[in-house]
């Protein structure tokens, strides 16, 4: 173990040349430098912050969700099975032609029947819109309250405005207290968003998220560890701009409030091609890459640092793309909410609810009535046309 731990904290590999930790053990009094320790603080902190969201979501949220009318619906649950459960747990949730021909055999089922049945088993495992609104609204109040802490630190910091000083005397930078609650707390929430994936309902994005929450943590602990928190700063702070918008969205979503929805979508878009495909590139970048290698010179966890940093650069060009195609979409059709990309679990699409609406009123008409079909069809398509003004159900009722 000691031979393991010497190699993992080899000092070529973390620090400068001509440093030690031995350098960066013993400071003057009343200073101190980050130290791998630290991070061990943030597990309990991210405890208490689960249970902080757990408060939140029931007597906050939940009020919240009560007073804008959202409630938990009520999905008809797959009568017990054990044989189906058995496949659905361990083989697929979503059988092929022939896993179905074979359970209708082996059950003397009909094949429309199990196939009912693994519909109504993977509907039974969504989250309901309520408690979507109130995930979200946790995460609205985090990211905002932690965006707004930030900027209010970074704006008295003097590598705000000039990022050389990020550089300027490393790695004997002091450890401010300001910058240590940044840091501790940013990296126990992604430690509790981890915890909580084991305890909510298992989503379809499960794995995604579980790697992304481990990179974060790597990338938060790593920039702890070697003392580059001041550019560390900036990176969370940058990352943090448009994470509340995106949620404040979300939240106008499950509310069924389209246009803010549709409004608090464009400005995520906005902020976040300007944060990640401008600020990003031409500030965090330039001063990891440029002004550190003409003020410290590289070295081995400078190069894997800079490595990670261009990943995270490809992938916000990978998912600016992805916005981009959503917004052109919204902007096409008029609305965002229906895109699975951002909001799951949304409502069927416009033209299904009007389709279905003239159907009721057509067979309304022909019972209440007594007329033939066709005339309860021509009295339906002109009296919803006399209500609705939308082209698109004019166009769906022709």
């Amino acid at each position: 173990m000691a031979a393991l731990s010497a190699w993992f904290w080899n000092e070529r590999f973390w620090l400068p040349h001509n440093v030690t930790w031995a350098d960066l053990a013993d400071p003057a009094p009343g200073v101190e430098y980050p130290k791998a320790g630290h991070l061990l603080s943030a597990l309990p902190l991210a405890l208490g912050i689960f249970a902080v969201r757990i408060v939140f979501e029931r007597c906050i949220a939940g009020p919240c969700a009560s007073l804008l009318q959202i409630q938990t619906e009520l999905s008809r649950r797959a009568q017990p099975n054990a044989v189906l459960e058995k496949v659905f747990t361990s083989i697929t949730k979503s059988p092929d032609s022939r896993h179905l021909e074979g359970l209708s055999k082996q059950l003397d089922w009909d094949v429309r029947k199990v196939q009912r049945w693994f519909r109504q088993r993977r509907n039974q495992d969504k989250p309901s819109t309520r408690t979507k609104f109130c995930e979200s609204m946790w995460r609205f109040t985090f990211y905002l309250c932690i965006f707004m802490y930030g900027i209010r630190f970074l704006w008295q910091s003097p590598w705000m405005w000039d990022t050389r000083h990020c550089w300027y005397n490393y790695p004997y930078q002091v450890l401010t207290s300001g910058l240590y609650y940044y840091y501790i707390t940013e990296l126990a929430f992604y430690w509790s968003l981890m915890f909580s994936q084991f305890t909510d309902i298992k989503r379809k994005d499960f794995l995604i998220m579980f790697v992304h929450h481990l990179a974060t943590i790597s990338l938060i602990s790593f920039s702890y560890v070697n003392n580059m928190l001041r550019v560390g700063s900036l990176v969370m702070c940058v990352h943090d701009t448009s994470d509340f918008l995106l949620e404040a969205a979300k939240l106008a979503n499950y509310a069924k409030y389209q246009r803010l929805c549709d409004f608090l979508f464009v400005v995520f878009s906005m902020i976040f091609f300007g944060t990640r495909l401008i600020i990003f590139p031409f500030w965090i970048l330039n001063t990891t890459l440029f002004e550190s290698w003409e003020i410290i010179g590289p070295y081995p966890s400078w190069w894997l640092f800079n490595s990670l940093l261009l990943v995270l650069q490809v992938l916000h060009i990978i998912w600016s793309y992805l916005i981009a195609r959503i917004a052109s979409k919204a902007i096409m059709r008029g609305k965002v909410r229906t895109n699975p990309l951002l909001f799951s679990g949304s409502e069927p699409h416009v033209q299904e609810v009007h389709v279905h609406i003239w159907r009721n009123v057509a067979l309304y008409h022909l019972l209440s009535n007594g007329s033939s079909a066709v005339n309860g069809c021509r009295q339906s398509k002109q009296l919803i046309k006399r209500h609705y003004s939308n082209p698109q159900v004019i166009q769906t009722i022709n």
